[in-house]
């Protein structure tokens, strides 16, 4: 199982665009076989910061998902296009 965050900030003014690009990734993102959940998320107090918990099966999965044409509109077509700045978390499970 691979799962990590990604956190990314963005201009107020661009708020309803990042938020109908993340419902549209979202709703794409969880029909994917390899992908367990993703589950994107503003911050209590700072609604233009998002971080987004994905979990998928495998290496192979997550390749999938970075190469479909969902992640390729929303994700690098919109997202990366009006972020101040992005950071990612790589997690592992305990127990």
């Amino acid at each position: 199982m691979i799962s990590y965050t990604v956190r990314l900030k963005f201009k107020a003014e661009d708020r309803e665009e990042i938020q109908e690009s993340l419902r549209a990734v979202t709703q794409a993102s969880r029909l994917e076989p390899g992908c367990v959940t993703y589950i994107p998320h503003t911050v209590d107090g700072d609604s233009d910061t998002v971080v987004i918990y994905e979990q998928y099966k495998d290496a192979a999965a997550v390749d999938a998902h970075r190469a479909s044409a969902h992640f390729k509109k929303y994700i690098v077509g919109s997202l990366y296009q009006r972020m101040l700045e992005r950071s990612v978390e790589n997690l592992h499970a305990v127990g």
